[in-house]
């Protein structure tokens, strides 16, 4: 054989090669304890898996389950007692706590659970505040709320106050808070649990959208059994652990 030449051995080892994943962050023998007087609690325990760019990820589980507390260490929110984290190639157990704040100001998204929008501000000012927060320059802010707020369907309600909304035109407003910096990562905790079926379904398609047309990636807490489906992977996780994985087929 030639120099240079590949041999037929090396072809098929070549097409054998599983494409590698685009990880996005790295959860590594993660556990989170509380200490409460004398006793300790385990919240999450010993938790490992990856979130690959792109992907649409349900934590599902009861209440107590550990969820909500994996979801604020994913979000450098928290950190874990014992393990690591890893996004975009980035230990969050290893930076100081500014960069961590920078981080996730610049990187990721966060929906409360019950929306926690300013009650004095209208929707527009909402997002614009939240832009702020992210260190957007002023001249770009309502541009870019406007923008946000009208892909969520808001275009006709942006300058009205929280209270004269619905539930869902304010998840709305919250989601589209969230986005208006453009983040790589959307976390959203129980954003559903406060919406009826239909609106809940009608998020979830949002998202779902959102991660098949911009690449987002999501992790959100639920335990709506009605929109597991739609995500890509679903992690049920029970006293601290998780303890199924089910990844659902894409269409198309």
């Amino acid at each position: 054989m030639k120099g240079g030449e590949v041999g037929m051995d090396d072809q098929e080892i070549r097409k054998e090669e599983a494409p590698k994943k685009d990880i996005l962050m790295t959860v590594e023998s993660v556990t989170r304890e509380f200490v409460r007087k004398t006793e300790v609690i385990r919240a999450v325990d010993n938790v490992t898996f990856d979130i690959e760019k792109g992907s649409f990820n349900i934590l599902c589980g009861k209440s107590g389950s550990g969820k909500t507390t994996l979801l604020n260490m994913i979000g450098a929110i928290d950190l874990p007692t014992k393990g690591k984290i890893t996004f975009e190639g980035i230990d969050l157990t290893s930076i100081t706590e500014n960069k961590r704040d920078n981080l996730r100001r610049k990187k990721v998204g966060i929906v409360f659970q019950n929306t926690a929008l300013i009650a004095q501000m209208t929707a527009l000012e909402n997002v614009e505040f939240a832009l702020s927060v992210a260190g957007i320059k002023p001249k770009n802010r309502k541009i870019q709320a406007i923008t946000w707020l009208d892909a969520m369907n808001i275009k006709e309600r942006r300058n009205h106050m929280p209270a004269e909304m619905s539930g869902g035109e304010q998840a709305r407003v919250a989601i589209g808070r969230a986005l208006a910096h453009e983040p790589v990562l959307l976390l959203a905790d129980e954003p559903t649990s406060e919406l009826d079926t239909k609106t809940s379904l009608k998020v979830m398609a949002m998202f779902r959208n959102l991660v098949d047309t911009r690449g987002l990636t999501i992790v959100m807490t639920t335990h709506d059994v009605n929109i597991m489906n739609i995500a890509d992977n679903v992690f049920t996780m029970e006293d601290g652990r998780i303890v199924d994985v089910r990844k659902n087929k894409k269409s198309g």
